[in-house]
């Protein structure tokens, strides 16, 4: 029986699915005009569905990432590497901001909904520090409020990373105790959301067919458009900031591209970073010479927060959103796409499509909530309906970013063997 479903639906893959149900919607919203409507639901309750799985994701993973970050590491090289991930993470955002910009993706599509999105005024500077601080944590939490709870977490989470290293057995117990609780809460989160997504056929084909239906065939020219923008930044990332910090390292670009080649192609097919981890441990070994003891280290830690490709994205996508509905948003906005961004990549799960969850909370920040029947929900469902071309390119520069940037922590730490990069060195057992 189980054979049967694996080789059937079940073992058919999810990105092939989704573009079918892409595919369908389109054509159907065509062929039936605003007759359409009656479809409606279904994608309503799709939506409706991932929302549910918003903030148990945020705060599990999140404290889980945290804890990560074992202070027996290293504090020295565990700053470095967090510096490093965190500064090339906010780069990206600001790439993705300033292409989406100058491009603006979705412009004049007005999308229309059943409800009007309120215009959120820019808030000052202290007013966005004030609020990243929760009065009631667990009031943050059930009212939804992103930018407290993912605060509180980061918090939660390494506050367990220092009890679970203490010398006191019932402390460390406890402290691991939590810890394995949350890991294991947050595995329950992701199997939750691979359920979910198993139905994303059929709330995109709903979501798509709707759109088109009402709109007619024009909004197909504005996902092209995204796709577009957010591989442009993806570029210019992949070779102005990590080529950029190879060189100043002293490392050539041009050596280290090839290299690194096995682990972002695995990236890209596979759109996962968890799941290209062993591959890109072997790159780092066998290609660039890192030394164990910085890769075993770096590597994970960036599986897990350095998602410089999906902050990109999600800048690019807040921002087609934001225009789509008819919602510019100003500079104080932008500003919380960028605060939101870097703070969600913290716990974004490195597996398939996790960056497109996370795009709802940057959009939940700017005022422009996912909910079911708005104009902001058929703009993310044509957003979903294309994720899966967007995530290959996301993920891909995910780990090469974590390739550069564990070459340059080994190098200031003395644990590289350079020959490598000189063509003079044969692979490491």
């Amino acid at each position: 029986m189980a054979e049967r479903r694996r080789g059937g639906y079940f073992g058919f893959p999810l990105i092939y699915k989704i573009a079918i149900g892409l595919g369908v919607g389109i054509v159907v919203g065509i062929i039936a005009g605003p007759a359409i409507a009656p479809v409606k639901p279904l994608g309503d309750f799709f939506v409706t569905l991932l929302k549910m799985c918003i903030m148990p994701i945020v705060l599990f993973s999140l404290v889980v990432g945290a804890a990560s970050i074992s202070p027996a590491r290293g504090v020295r090289i565990g700053v470095k590497t967090i510096v490093f991930y965190l500064v090339t993470t906010f780069i990206a955002v600001l790439i993705g901001l300033a292409i989406a910009n100058l491009f603006k993706p979705g412009l004049g599509l007005a999308l229309a909904g059943e409800e009007v999105v309120r215009e959120v005024a820019a808030p000052a500077i202290k007013d966005v520090l004030l609020g990243l601080i929760p009065k009631n944590p667990f009031a943050a939490l059930a009212e939804g409020k992103v930018l407290p709870t993912i605060v509180f977490a980061i918090l939660v989470g390494t506050a367990l990373s220092y009890l679970k290293e203490m010398k006191v057995p019932r402390i460390s117990e406890a402290a691991d105790t939590v810890l394995r609780v949350s890991d294991g809460l947050a595995e329950v989160m992701y199997k939750l959301v691979s359920w979910i997504l198993e139905i994303a056929p059929y709330g995109v084909f709903a979501l798509i067919a709707v759109v088109v239906g009402t709109q007619g065939a024009k909004v197909l020219g504005p996902l092209g458009v995204v796709t577009g923008v957010v591989y442009l930044g993806l570029i210019i990332h992949y070779f102005v900031v990590y080529g950029g910090a190879l060189r100043i390292w002293g490392f050539n670009p041009a050596r280290f591209w090839p290299r690194a080649r096995d682990a972002s192609l695995t990236a890209f097919v596979t759109r996962s970073s968890s799941g290209t981890l062993p591959v890109t441990m072997t790159v780092a070994r066998e290609k660039l010479g890192i030394d164990r003891g910085i890769y075993s280290f770096t590597l994970p830690l960036g599986a897990t927060i350095n998602m410089d490709g999906t902050c990109l994205y999600q800048a690019v996508c807040a921002m087609f959103i934001a225009n789509a509905v008819g919602m510019p948003l100003a500079i104080g906005a932008q500003m919380l796409v960028m605060i939101t961004a870097v703070l969600a990549s913290i716990g974004t799960a490195g597996v398939p499509g996790a960056g497109a969850i996370m795009l709802l909370l940057v959009l939940e920040s700017v005022g422009l909530p996912v909910e079911a029947g708005t104009s902001v929900a058929l703009a993310y469902g044509m957003i979903l309906g294309i994720d899966a071309i967007l995530d290959m390119g996301r993920t891909s520069l995910n780990v090469t970013g974590d390739l550069a940037v564990t070459s340059i922590i080994a190098k200031t730490e003395n644990m590289i063997n350079l020959d490598f990069w000189r063509g003079g060195a044969k692979a490491k057992a």
